[in-house]
């Protein structure tokens, strides 16, 4: 990542010059300019965002109170038993990993960090080449870099600090992006790993995820454009109630108390949001050099020429920094997403497209390097590029699915 940072702040400072030589005298002064923006604009992100990030910090706390995300590991166990069936070999994997997918899946960030840790532990102790990724490990990460995200939190609150009249608007398409993301992953992942994928449990949960989602997507294309708008918001903001409900239920059921528990998860999230001011400065500024620079906008104008040559639409070009920093860095492709709402406008399609691609797959080289760095493997094998195909997938999906959505 230090070297993609550094890359950014000398492309912009050598479009720059070339600007001077050119004889645009303000080439320096718009650079510099624009660096100072930069970083006041991270700083008045990240302290926007600090009342959702602790609102949400603190309904997260009570979920890992209540232990819903154990319970709902034990509904995904079977499941993980098909595709990892080295998880049989170490019974003891199988719950961190199950609570790790099952936290991921609830947008539990904090929690499931350490039990994907966990879980690679465990998964290495059945390894027999300590130094080389088994093919459950590579499935483990795959799952983690194109997990199915149900409650995309932080899509959602950097859409509503920036103003979206509608922040739930890029649900729908959302969870369709990334579960195309995940399912490419899989395919992908149990084709090299020659695991049959046509076991009956495997078929029925898939069928019936991919039907409700056909259905849901089906009414709201066939609804007229305003009717449409409202269903998908209908959608969204009806299943962020319903996971706010689960919350509130399991932790009563559990003897939780939700208030002190609540605030205990808020502080959590007023310290995140102060946290993430260093890495928006950084990458926000960084963007900000490319852009004023002329590098970004030349870059961008090559793929958008040769986009309009075959006649295609070219909207989509303004939301691709997101695309191309989401394999790379999470922090960046955020960066990136807050630099497309604020150029383009947080309700425009690229916006849009720029949410759905940020909530459409995880950052696979991070993951990569974090999960199996923690345990001592250097033979990652085909583990990045099956990564990289889900990321692919979900990155594309989520291009035609904000097209469809919001053409």
């Amino acid at each position: 990542m230090h070297r993609l940072f550094s890359l950014f702040f000398l492309a912009g400072i050598a479009g720059a010059v070339t600007q001077l030589i050119g004889g645009d005298m303000a080439a320096p002064g718009r650079l510099i300019n624009a660096l100072w923006s930069a970083a006041d604009l991270a700083v008045e992100v990240s302290l926007g965002l600090i009342g959702v990030l602790a609102l949400w910090s603190g309904l997260f706390k009570m979920a890992e109170a209540s232990n819903l995300a154990a319970r709902l590991s034990s509904w995904v166990e079977p499941v993980l038993a098909r595709l990892m069936p080295g998880v049989r070999r170490t019974p003891e994997a199988s719950a961190p990993v199950s609570m790790n997918l099952a936290a991921n899946m609830l947008g539990l960030d904090n929690a499931a960090t350490p039990l994907g840790l966990k879980a690679m532990e465990r998964l290495q102790q059945g390894n027999p080449q300590p130094t080389r990724a088994t093919d459950s490990q590579i499935m483990f990460l795959v799952l983690n870099t194109s997990s199915v995200t149900l409650v995309p939190v932080t899509v959602l609150m950097f859409r509503a600090q920036q103003g979206a009249s509608d922040p739930a608007a890029v649900y729908l398409p959302l969870l369709m992006a990334t579960t195309v993301s995940t399912l490419v992953g899989i395919l992908v992942t149990a084709r090299v790993q020659r695991i049959s994928l046509r076991d009956p449990l495997l078929l029925v949960v898939a069928g019936i995820w991919l039907a409700m989602l056909a259905a849901l997507g089906t009414i709201v294309w066939l609804a007229p454009t305003e009717l449409a708008n409202t269903l998908s918001s209908l959608l969204g903001n009806g299943i962020l109630l319903l996971v706010l409900s689960a919350f509130f239920v399991a932790a009563w059921r559990g003897g939780v108390d939700s208030y002190d528990t609540f605030v205990e998860g808020a502080k959590e999230g007023f310290t995140l949001a102060v946290r993430l001011i260093p890495y928006l400065v950084a990458m926000l500024a960084a963007i900000a050099m490319l852009r004023a620079g002329g590098v970004l906008d030349l870059f961008l104008d090559g793929i958008r020429f040769g986009a309009a040559a075959i006649g295609w639409d070219t909207r989509f070009v303004d939301a691709l920094p997101v695309a191309f920093l989401k394999p790379l860095s999470g922090s960046g492709a955020r960066a990136a997403m807050v630099d497309v709402m604020q150029t383009q406008g947080v309700d425009s399609l690229a916006a849009r497209m720029a949410a759905v691609m940020q909530g459409s797959t995880e950052t696979t080289f991070y993951v990569l390097a974090v999960y199996f760095g923690s345990v001592g493997i250097r033979d990652f094998r085909y583990a990045l590029w099956c990564g990289l195909a889900a990321d692919a997938a979900g990155l594309i999906a989520a291009i035609l699915l904000s097209y469809a959505f919001w053409g």
